[in-house]
């Protein structure tokens, strides 16, 4: 099946959710965050493959919701970098090329090392007692552990993608929360793509217990072997690198 996004603000007689034009400004910034998560959903998990043409109003009419949320859902990811603007009109799902796996990492990967540093940060100078944002992380281990354990990729790269997440927002530094968040779409869509080796699931335990242990250097270091080895698997994996 193919996806066009269609460009004009038409009214869509049929559609079963309320007119986007008729729905307050707070509600209808709602509906489009909702679009937004399911879309990149769809694209995460290949419903939408990439270089699929996305049409503004069947994915209305899929997500049960007005074309004007959905059309501001499809803009929000051409800026995430998950969709492209075609030539003309519309849009379509962004074909990752090896040039754009190799700058993702060369983004996340400083990124990365000093969301850890800082968390291990935060660790060591909080009062006796476990953070919350510390139960996070061993939460997201134990779920990709439990997937990984019954074969349930799509559950076990969810988890992986909170695992990080999580150490971005025990960071505690809203501003690299806001930059993550960027390149959140793009990282769970490769995660998706490429292997996940039971070696780099044992690093995500070993960047845990540094960061509990609020040892900034040692969670910083582990983190960049954890994002190297991932970058090294994600080329080997989709552009058969040796």
């Amino acid at each position: 099946m193919a996806y066009v996004a269609g460009t004009s603000a038409g009214r869509d007689g049929t559609r079963p959710g309320p007119r986007g034009e008729d729905v307050p400004p707070a509600e209808r910034t709602s509906l489009s965050a909702r679009a937004r998560d399911a879309v990149r959903q769809r694209i995460v998990d290949r419903r939408y493959p990439q270089g699929a043409r996305l049409v503004e109003r069947e994915v209305a009419e899929e997500l049960r919701m007005s074309r004007v949320p959905v059309r501001e859902a499809l803009r929000a990811l051409v800026g995430e970098g998950l969709l492209e603007l075609l030539p003309h009109s519309g849009v379509r799902v962004r074909r990752l090329e090896r040039a754009d796996v190799e700058h993702l990492y060369e983004v996340w990967e400083p990124l990365a090392v000093q969301a850890s540093r800082l968390a291990a940060r935060r660790v060591a100078r909080a009062a006796p007692g476990e953070l919350p944002g510390t139960a996070a992380l061993r939460s997201s281990l134990d779920r990709a552990e439990q997937a990984a354990r019954a074969d349930e990729g799509a559950r076990e790269v969810a988890a992986h993608t909170a695992f990080h997440e999580d150490i971005v927002a025990l960071s505690g530094n809203p501003m690299l929360a806001r930059t993550m968040e960027q390149l959140s779409g793009q990282l769970q869509l490769l995660f998706g793509m490429r292997e996940e080796p039971e070696h780099m699931r044992a690093q995500h335990a070993v960047m845990f217990r540094y960061i509990a242990a609020g040892d900034e250097e040692s969670a910083a270091a582990s983190t960049l072997l954890h994002v190297r080895d991932s970058r090294t698997v994600a080329l080997r994996s989709l552009f058969d690198d040796d």
